[in-house]
């Protein structure tokens, strides 16, 4: 067969005729033929004994082969293990030894397995120990009913419930496979790692006994005193504390709840971030913001979210929510423990609820005073007006507006028709609100109004003065009264015809195309 294979390869680099010449030499040529034979793999080492008190040897009645009963202090040899125990049975046919009592297998210089009862087939090496098995390597230590080893390989399986010790974590489960050179573990069915700080359970579960991580492929949940956690797949580092989960991710640091497409999360800094679909709730104060990308810290508490922010405060009645590029919360130092929250929000605020909408660049709100502040050309709608000002600031109690504050040059509008509008303006202005609706403004220095009397919903009218202060009463979101005070100088006219010339004051906008008319529209630009 050798000489065959070597004549087809000389046949695809050598003429012919030099090939032949080969041939004939190789065929009369004892000495060189002998010396082309296959090389035969070495056999399996036969199990060795190294020591027992008593050797007794009797003959298997079915094969005819002897077999050894090895009695007291009996020490074997295989490949790479030793194997120590009271008592044993040793086929030589088969290489299989039956051991009993105090078994005790080493395997290098950091495994060693115990057990009450062994059969090692010395020709698969694969060991299988029942009764008060425990494995040993290095710092982890494994605990079970029985336990199935493949020595060749060094995995060890069980499926009859398992507890493993490694640092400061018990891990227990149904099934388990360790593969001791990785220092790796597979478990399934009931998984759940107990630790000091926490209690994780999962259903599917893979730890890593060097690097103390454990990594998730299944529904699984963390609890601890100042960390919840579930996820469907993620890892775990409990050496460092470090987690990076997703799949229906959730983490619960006890100052907020968040979720996202994926989560990451340093438990002893505090810090976190969040990818797609970020929801971060606190609900001690029924807040939540949402976006696609979030930071945290947990101590001093502080947030950032980006890419379609949107921060909501709940409220039974009437839900306030605000979109912007970016909101951010931070934690301000006061006299007060934990201090209070200060969130700002930039570029691109709208404001939606039920009862009021609004718009400007940027805005904060203050939770020691629960005030809402807009800056950078602010609009607030309620009902059919529009208030404006350079800046403006709402003041809420209970989650609901208490009253609407503009500073310099504020100028209310509500509009009558296409070409009509009723206009008061001032330097200063206070709105009034009752269950969330406003029912009175008050209009302080250089009062201007233009205002339409109604008969029905017929002109009867138009009232344009001046005054110090002006007084309004709102109901349903609509104009009802005006008082004039402090010197008030005007009149009123008749009916204008049916085609009237505008009549605007001095700083008239009209701003309805931006107005948020349903929750949607606040991620309109």
């Amino acid at each position: 067969m050798v000489e065959i294979k070597i004549f087809r390869y000389l046949l695809n680099i050598f003429p012919v005729r030099h090939i032949l010449y080969v041939a004939i030499f190789l065929l009369f040529s004892p000495n060189i033929q002998s010396q082309i034979t296959p090389i035969k793999k070495p056999e399996r080492k036969k199990i060795e004994l190294k020591y027992a008190d008593e050797d007794i040897i009797t003959r298997d009645p079915q094969t005819g082969k002897d077999i050894h009963h090895f009695l007291g202090n009996v020490l074997l040899e295989h490949n790479e293990i030793t194997l120590s125990c009271d008592s044993a049975y040793y086929s030589p046919d088969k290489n299989q030894v039956t051991a009993f009592s105090k078994i005790h297998i080493e395997q290098g210089d950091t495994l060693d397995l115990f057990g009450d009862y062994l059969f090692y087939d010395g020709k698969s090496e694969r060991a299988l120990v029942n009764g008060n098995v425990e494995l040993i390597d290095k710092e982890t230590h494994l605990y079970t009913d029985a336990i199935d080893y493949d020595v060749k390989n060094r995995i060890a399986r069980y499926n009859t419930k398992g507890r493993i010790t490694n640092a400061g974590n018990t891990l227990t489960s149904i099934i388990g496979i360790y593969f001791v050179s990785e220092n790796f573990f597979h478990f399934k069915d009931s998984v759940k790692i107990v630790n000091p700080d926490y209690v994780m359970t999962a259903d599917t579960m893979d730890y890593n006994t060097k690097t103390e991580t454990a990594f998730f492929t299944g529904p699984t949940e963390l609890n601890g005193d100042s960390l919840y956690l579930y996820c469907e797949k993620g890892w775990y580092d409990t050496k460092n504390d470090v987690t990076r989960i997703w799949k229906n991710a959730v983490i619960d640091n006890r100052e907020q709840i968040i979720h996202g497409d994926s989560l990451f999360f340093d438990n002893i800094t505090g810090y976190g971030q969040s990818f797609g679909n970020v929801v971060i709730e606190d609900t001690t104060n029924n807040l939540i913001v949402q976006g696609n990308y979030a930071w945290y810290f947990k101590q001093p508490e502080r947030f950032m979210v980006t890419d379609r922010a949107m921060f909501i405060q709940v409220s039974r009645g009437d839900s306030l929510f605000l979109h912007a590029d970016t909101i951010r919360a931070i934690t301000v130092s006061d006299t007060s423990a934990k201090g209070y929250r200060l969130m700002k929000a930039y570029y691109g605020c709208r404001v939606f609820s039920k009862n009021l909408q609004a718009k400007c660049d940027s805005l904060s709100y203050s939770f020691q005073d629960s005030v809402i502040r807009f800056y950078s050309s602010p609009v607030i709608w309620s009902g059919e007006n529009q208030l404006t000002s350079d800046s403006m600031a709402i003041f809420t109690k209970n989650r609901q507006t208490d009253r609407l504050e503009l500073y310099n040059s504020a100028f209310v509008i509500s509009q009558i028709d296409t070409l009509r509008f009723n206009q008061i303006k001032g330097r200063s202005l206070t709105g009034y609100f009752k269950n969330n609706e406003l029912y009175k403004i008050d209009i302080k220095g250089n009062g201007e109004l233009i205002y339409y009397l109604l008969d029905d919903e017929d002109v009867a009218g138009v009232n344009t003065s001046k005054c110090a202060n002006i007084e309004v009463y709102v109901e349903k979101g609509k104009i009802t009264e005006v008082s004039e005070n402090g010197n008030p100088e005007g009149f009123i006219d008749p009916p204008e015809p049916a085609k009237p010339d505008p009549i605007r004051l001095k700083g008239f906008n009209w701003f309805d195309s931006l107005k948020p008319k349903k929750k949607a529209d606040i991620f309109k630009e």
